[in-house]
């Protein structure tokens, strides 16, 4: 039996919407499903990346996962590249193939909204391959300003929001327990 695969958003200008995305990964694991995850704008290995060490070949009760890096860092305050915008690009086309493919149960698009935000990929092009994915394929795409028409398509969004946050009082990251 093929269970029809849906498509989340998790926007919003909050803290947690990564978070989610690999706690929604987390359980899909252990419940033996494969799961991708796709970070645009992310170039480094954050912490939550480790999840991939501990789930693969450890126990064959649970399921693969793999995480790819598909931007060159963040340029938030500045303008993307031309190589930013390649990258994404390229990102892309292996995330469409994946998403066609249904080599994995869940796809996560971290950070894609972002992408789209500053033009690096086209929104439409974006929804086609949604349309055009495996039936069976659950979908995350996290990021700040998603676009309308995605949250238009969308299943489930949810929009985080930033009611108090010590990051205000010049608290920065603590590794490890937040970003």
């Amino acid at each position: 039996m093929e269970t029809k695969g849906y498509v989340h958003v998790y926007t919003g200008n909050g803290k947690g919407k990564t978070t989610a995305a690999f706690g929604l990964a987390l359980r899909a694991l252990c419940a033996g499903k494969g799961v991708y995850v796709g970070q645009f704008v992310k170039s480094m290995k954050y912490n939550e990346t480790k999840i991939e060490r501990l789930f693969n070949g450890s126990d064959p009760a649970f399921g693969r996962i793999r995480i790819e890096q598909l931007g060159r860092g963040c340029f938030i305050g500045k303008d993307p590249e031309l190589a930013d915008a390649e990258a994404a690009r390229k990102g892309w086309a292996r995330c469409a193939d994946l998403l066609r493919s249904g080599e994995y149960d869940v796809v996560i698009l971290d950070e894609l909204t972002i992408a789209l935000h500053f033009g690096l990929l086209s929104t439409a092009v974006v929804l086609d391959v949604l349309r055009s994915r495996h039936p069976a394929v659950e979908v995350v795409i996290t990021g700040r300003y998603a676009p309308q028409a995605l949250i238009d398509a969308a299943d489930l969004v949810t929009e985080m929001c930033d009611v108090k946050h010590y990051y205000t009082q010049g608290v920065l990251s603590r590794d490890g327990i937040d970003r």
